[in-house]
């Protein structure tokens, strides 16, 4: 773990090499990962790969898992009581791959939606609040994506839509 988190870092200010993946293996490996990490009674509904065709996107599986995580993290956090639900769903929109993100945490205040990508925001009283400034960076930078807050509701829960280019 500590040679993954080691490669991260190093990726980071550097060029990345991007290669073609199926969506629905990454999206599988990343939430197995952060199941068996996550507390019990939250539930994760992610779209199986064996169910759909495949998507390719071209990423940088490290740095996109890394993506992922922190969005599954934050979602983790945001449930009270380690108790609700954390979604995905893929589809296509027009040249994109969309990947909606969605729990049943706390959501985040209408006032708030603009400044969760800045570094140093964080509604925890542990972190440095660099996971969303640093998931954007990997997104749009590296990745030619996007990444924003699709809808939120204080109380009810969030959806991140990350966006990249299909390819053939």
């Amino acid at each position: 773990r500590l040679e993954l988190v080691a490669d991260r870092f190093s990726k980071i200010g550097a060029v990345p090499e991007l290669k073609p993946v199926n969506i629905y293996d990454q999206l599988e490996q990343c939430r197995a990962y952060m199941q068996r990490r996550a507390p019990r009674k939250v539930t994760f509904d992610f779209p199986s790969p064996q169910d759909h065709e495949p998507i390719t996107v071209g990423i940088n599986a490290p740095l996109f898992d890394w993506v992922f995580e922190n969005l599954l993290r934050n979602a983790i956090d945001a449930m009270e009581g380690g108790i609700g639900n954390i979604s995905a769903h893929v589809y296509t929109e027009g040249r994109y791959v969309c990947v909606d993100v969605s729990d049943t945490g706390k959501g985040i205040p209408s006032g708030k939606l603009k400044t969760v990508f800045k570094p140093g925001y964080s509604t925890k009283t542990r972190g440095w609040g660099l996971g969303l400034s640093l998931s954007k960076r990997i997104v749009e930078e590296y990745h030619k994506g996007r990444i924003f807050v699709h809808h939120s509701e204080p109380g009810h829960g969030c959806c991140m839509r990350i966006m990249l280019k299909k390819q053939a």
